[in-house]
C-alpha cells in the first residue's frame, strides 16, 4: 500500500476481541508497520497474562513498543504519545502506513487529542501516598481532592485508586490543583490525522465467553508461575504499576494469600469483563469510528474494500509487497 499523505490507522477494540488476528490481516494486506498500544505489553516478562505475541509470531509480524520496560519501571501515556509520534514519523518516512493496534484507550486518546506534560513522582511520594490511601480509604481521599480541585474530583471516580493517587502526587509536587497543571502543560496530538477502526466480537455474552475461556487458558499456560517468578525478589510488588494490570493484580493477591485459587480466577475474569466494558464505553463515545465484527469472517472480508475506497490509501502497491 502506498501512502498518499495517509494518516495513521488506529485498530482498537476491547480485550479478547481479536485485534491481533485483524492486525496480521492488515499487515498482509498493506505495506505497514505495527505499533502496540498496550500498557501491559510494554513490560518485559509479562507474557502470558497480557496475551503477548510470542517470539516466532513477532519475527513474522514485528510490533513496535513491546518489551521496552522492566516491570519495576513506569510507562506513562505521555511517554507513549512521544514514542508513538516518533514512530509514526519514521514509518511514514519509510513509505509505509503506521498501524497502531491495542486496547489501552487512554494511550489512543493521548495520541489523538494530546495530553498534559505532568511532573514525575518520586518513589518516596508514591509510597507515602499509597500508605495514606490504604489508611484513609478512597472515599476520604476523594473528598479531600474535591476540596483541593473540584474539577479533577469530578473527572476521577472514587473507586479509581490509581488516578486518585496520581492527582495527589501532582498536587504534592507542584502545590497546584492538578486540573490547573494539566491545562497549562498541554502537548498536542495528531488530531484528525488518523483512521479509526473499532472491533467488536459478537454480542456481550459471546465476548464474556471469550474472556472467560482466555483467562482459564492463561492459568493453564502458567500465569501463576509467571507472576511468581516476576515478583520473587521484589519487596513490595503490589506497589508496582505493572502488577496493577488486570489479571496480574488478582494473581498477586492469590500469591500473597489474600484469597484462594477459585476466588482468584473469579476475580480475574470479573476484572477483565469490567475492563472490556470500559473499553467499549469509551469506543462508543468516539467520533468517526468504523466498526468491524472480528468474529464474522464475512465482515472482515470487507476490510480490503474499505481501504480501497478510502481516499488516503492506495492498495495497488500491495501487489509489490505480496509478490
Amino acid at each position: 500500500m502506498a501512502v498518499n499523505g495517509a494518516p495513521a490507522i488506529f485498530l482498537m477494540g476491547p480485550t479478547a476481541s481479536g485485534k491481533t488476528d485483524v492486525a496480521t490481516r492488515l499487515y498482509e494486506l498493506m505495506d505497514c508497520e505495527l505499533v502496540s498500544v498496550d500498557s501491559a505489553q510494554v513490560f518485559r516478562g509479562m507474557n502470558i497474562g497480557t496475551a503477548k505475541p510470542n517470539y516466532d509470531f513477532l519475527q513474522k509480524f514485528p510490533h513496535h513498543l513491546i518489551d521496552i520496560r522492566d516491570i519495576e519501571s513506569n510507562y506513562s501515556a505521555a511517554e507513549f504519545r512521544s514514542d508513538a509520534l516518533e514512530l509514526i514519523g519514521a514509518i511514514a518516512g519509510r513509505g509505509r502506513v503506521p498501524v497502531l493496534v491495542g486496547g489501552t484507550m487512554f494511550y489512543f486518546s493521548a495520541l489523538e487529542n494530546g495530553i498534559s506534560s505532568l511532573p514525575s513522582s518520586s518513589p518516596e511520594t508514591r509510597k507515602s501516598l499509597e500508605q495514606e490511601l490504604s489508611i484513609k480509604g478512597n472515599k476520604v481521599m476523594h473528598a479531600e481532592l474535591e476540596k483541593i480541585d473540584p474539577v479533577s474530583a469530578n473527572r476521577i471516580r472514587q473507586s479509581d485508586s490509581q488516578r486518585l493517587q496520581r492527582a495527589f502526587e501532582i498536587y504534592r509536587i507542584t502545590g497546584k490543583p492538578p486540573s490547573e497543571v494539566m491545562a497549562n502543560n498541554w502537548l498536542p496530538g495528531i488530531g484528525n490525522q488518523c483512521v479509526k477502526i473499532a472491533l467488536c466480537c459478537g454480542n456481550r455474552s459471546q465476548l464474556h465467553t471469550r474472556i472467560s475461556s482466555r483467562f482459564w487458558q492463561m492459568i493453564e499456560q502458567g500465569l501463576v508461575n509467571e507472576v511468581q517468578e516476576l515478583v520473587g525478589n521484589i519487596d513490595q510488588p503490589g506497589s508496582l504499576a505493572s502488577m496493577r494490570c488486570v489479571g496480574y493484580r488478582q494473581v498477586l493477591g492469590y500469591l500473597q494469600g489474600l484469597f484462594g485459587h477459585e476466588e482468584m480466577v473469579k476475580r480475574g475474569i470479573a476484572a477483565t469483563r469490567q475492563l472490556a466494558k470500559r473499553q467499549l464505553t469509551w469506543l462508543r463515545n468516539q467520533s468517526n469510528v468504523t466498526w468491524f465484527d472480528a468474529g464474522n469472517a464475512a465482515t472482515l472480508d470487507a476490510l480490503p474494500g474499505y481501504f480501497e475506497s478510502h481516499p488516503c490509501f492506495d492498495l495497488k502497491a500491495q501487489e509489490t509487497r505480496m509478490s
